[in-house]
Formats: C-alpha cells, sequence, structure tokens
C-alpha cells in the first residue's frame, strides 16, 4: 500500500512540474503589460531591443515570449523568431488555417485589448498546441503573448 501511495504522490508531483514548465495565461498577460510599460517608459526601440534579446528574462520565460505587429501586420519585435522582424506576416495562418495576426489586429484596433486563440509550435515541446495569444493596442501597434494550452 505504502508503495502504490508513492507511486501516486510521485505521478502527482510529476504532474504539477509539467504545468509548471508551461507560462499561464496570466503570466502571458503580466508579460504583455511589462513591455506596455516598457515602450511608455523607455521607447519602443529599447523595448523591441530587449524583447528580441533571449536572455532577457522580462520577455522569455519557459515557453512565453513577446511578439510585436504593426496594423499593417508587419512583425516590429518576435521574441522567439528574430528572422520574422520587418516581415508582413498578415497572411500567416496556423495549423488549421487561422489568420491569427489578422484576428489579432482585429481585436487590438476595436477592443484595445484581448485574446485570440490558435494552433502554434511551442518552442519547449517543439509540437503545435492550442495558443491562447493576448494582445493589447499601443499607438498604431499591439504587443502579445501567449499561454499554450
Amino acid at each position: 500500500m505504502k508503495t502504490l501511495l508513492a507511486a501516486v504522490i510521485s505521478l502527482a508531483l510529476c504532474g504539477a512540474a509539467g504545468a509548471a514548465e508551461k507560462g499561464s495565461k496570466e503570466e502571458a498577460v503580466a508579460m504583455v503589460k511589462k513591455a506596455v510599460a516598457m515602450v511608455k517608459s523607455d521607447g519602443k526601440e529599447k523595448t523591441f531591443a530587449a524583447i528580441s534579446d533571449p536572455t532577457n528574462t522580462t520577455f522569455h520565460d519557459r515557453d512565453l515570449y513577446i511578439y510585436v505587429y504593426d496594423f499593417n501586420g508587419v512583425a516590429l519585435a518576435h521574441g522567439n523568431n528574430p528572422k520574422m522582424v520587418g516581415k508582413s506576416l498578415i497572411g500567416l495562418k496556423d495549423n488549421e488555417g487561422k489568420l491569427m495576426i489578422k484576428e489579432m489586429i482585429e481585436v487590438a484596433k476595436t477592443k484595445g485589448s484581448g485574446t485570440v486563440d490558435f494552433k502554434w509550435p511551442n518552442p519547449v515541446t517543439k509540437t503545435v498546441e492550442s495558443k491562447a495569444g493576448y494582445v493589447e493596442k499601443v499607438d498604431d501597434f499591439l504587443i502579445g503573448s501567449g499561454a499554450y494550452k
């Protein structure tokens, strides 16, 4: 019986540890709010450089990272894939054909902030997973991050 109990506790702890390996929606929102505050205090150039720096743990934590798009869909900064910066990604689709950048722009422009659900490769697990992307409008661009479900 003790062995069974130990096994159950061990499995429960492994599950809790696995969950902690993923960033939460609340952590993604908090990260976006930090990036928005930095743009307001330090300007776009310094903030975008910080977002693009993988050693900056303010904007890189496990599977959480920041992305920035202007309202034409051009990537202004990207914490996971700097090769995207400068490219128009308005037509980018997820694995199910959803135009997620276009939808993020619509949410930011019409609501100021909100969530867009889509499927995207997790940088940690390298598998396509459901993701809830939170975005906020700042001037004529949006800042976002997302939590994998």
